[in-house]
């Protein structure tokens, strides 16, 4: 009785394992042990004054459910009682032996769960005796045994393998295998029962997590990758994101970040984002750019630049004369200038900024765009020439006289190269008002071409032709047409 007691206490000491489940429905068991008798000679269970019956047995049985299994279990033994009180006759031994093979279907109830590492249960059943022609049977004998029931644990070792300790009460429908018959209860047989379990089976695990598919809520795990008790991956952050794939697997964060935070919900990682409390483009690493000149308000020095404006790294506007004009509002960015001049210079000081100034190297007056005045001798040199060019009779062709006045005017051009020439060509009212248009047009077509042919650029000449348009004098008298046909010269800057 000792060492059933250790035995149990030992078992009870097993680690936590797997035990048969719905993955691993079928068990077979391997038993043996020792069968005790009780009946109408005597009642003498746990006593230590009768020889050791031993027997025998295998299970098949079969996981119903958490806590119910179904099986068949199979012995076969010896039992054998000796009153020694009585005195043994022929008629009436004071023993018996028989040997035995029972057959037995049991509903087994487990309290625990099928990962517990120690699993109580109690069973019930019914089956068959086969008593064999051996020993005090002479004639082979068959009887049921209903009920048949008891108690019992399972002491898990492994995926695989159960240690089984069991107490089984079977009860006989007859009364006689012990030779008596003389009291009021049938013979029974308590069997003490240790054996091996083993589970049949194999789970299957698709992605070999450890984890059986039918357990697992995420079947398609990566190898090698940890996973939870239901097969799928681990989120230590609880963030949706697997640590397998989560850059931030101990911090919160969304899904779109590989796990990692987003304070400012700017698309940009805390970890990567420069300003991570305040909004701003991926650009800019995550920094705001109020002006938007494309530096970040962070390393903006001049925050209130005007929209369009070209900046440099720092986010101040380009100078690039450094007049402290900015590029944009400077008229001549690549020359130092002053404000009033919109940024450009006033070389020669008459004024008239450089890019207005026909003259920029001398000082003259704005009226004449920057340039000096014409003297007023060249001026009525000029008035002079103009009264000294003659054209061929209804034709603009040039009188030889007129090519030496021309040449003296080239020579005024070109001490003044800032001045423009306007030629203007007049007629007379004879004749057809379109013939003489076009005729003081080309006259005055004729004096520009001559000018060209000198070196005067041509766009400082510009030719008019007014007709009859502009009389200087009456048209009735011969001298009035004649001071009416006429070419006029006018400076201009």
């Amino acid at each position: 009785m000792k060492r059933i007691v250790l035995l149990y206490i030992c078992c009870l000491m097993a680690g936590i394992a797997k035990s048969q489940t719905d993955d691993r429905p079928w068990n077979i068991g391997l038993h043996g042990g020792t069968v005790e008798y009780w009946g109408d000679r005597g009642k003498p269970y746990y006593s230590t004054n009768q020889a050791t019956y031993g027997f025998g047995g295998i299970s098949v049985s079969r996981y119903l459910s958490r806590h119910f299994d179904a099986s068949l279990f199979f012995t076969r033994g010896e039992v054998g009682y000796t009153d020694h009180n009585a005195i043994s006759t022929p008629d009436v031994p004071n023993h018996f032996l028989v040997r035995l093979n029972t057959a037995n279907l049991l509903l087994r109830f487990n309290f625990t769960g099928p990962h517990a590492a120690v699993r109580p249960y109690l069973f019930a059943g019914a089956g068959a005796i086969w008593y064999e022609a051996v020993y005090n049977v002479h004639h082979e004998r068959f009887e049921f045994s209903t009920p048949t029931g008891g108690i019992g644990f399972n002491f898990m070792l492994g995926p695989v393998v159960t240690f089984q300790l069991q107490e089984t009460w079977q009860y006989t429908t007859t009364d006689n295998i012990d030779h008596e018959t003389s009291g009021s209860m049938h013979d029974l047989q308590l069997y003490h029962t240790a054996g091996l379990i083993f589970n049949l089976g194999k789970q299957k695990d698709s992605d070999g997590d450890g984890v059986p598919d039918k357990k697992d809520e995420c079947p398609n795990t990566p190898p090698g990758v940890a996973v939870n008790k239901v097969g799928c991956p681990l989120d230590r952050d609880n963030d949706g994101v697997y640590d397998y794939v989560d850059a931030c697997p101990d911090v919160a964060g969304l899904p779109a970040l590989k796990g990692c935070p987003d304070k400012d919900m700017d698309g940009i990682t805390d970890a990567e984002d420069r300003c991570p409390e305040i909004a701003g483009p991926v650009e800019l690493k995550g920094c705001p750019d109020s002006d938007k000149d494309g530096v970040a308000d962070i390393d903006d020095k001049c925050p209130g630049t005007t929209a369009g404006y070209k900046v440099d790294a720092t986010g101040c506007p380009f100078d690039t004369d450094k007049d402290g004009i900015v590029n944009e509002e400077d008229k001549c960015p690549e020359q130092a200038g002053i404000l009033a001049f919109q940024g450009c210079p006033d070389t020669d000081g008459d004024g008239v900024s450089d890019l207005e100034d026909r003259c920029p190297s001398v000082k003259g007056t704005i009226e004449n765009k920057g340039c000096p005045e014409i003297p007023k001798e060249d001026i009525q040199r000029i008035t002079l020439i103009a009264g000294k060019i003659y054209f061929e009779t209804n034709s603009d062709k040039l009188k030889l006289i007129s090519y030496a006045n021309l040449d003296d005017l080239v020579q005024i051009l070109n001490r003044y190269p800032s001045v423009n020439l306007t030629i203007e060509g007049h007629t007379d009212d004879v004749g057809n008002d379109a013939y003489n248009l076009t005729l003081s047009q080309k006259r005055t077509e004729s004096v520009k071409s001559y000018l060209e042919s000198k070196g005067i650029s041509g766009s400082r000449l510009t030719a008019v032709g007014y007709g009859k348009t502009k009389p200087i004098a009456s048209n009735k008298t011969a001298q009035g047409r004649a001071k009416n046909r006429r070419v006029e010269l006018k400076t201009s800057y």
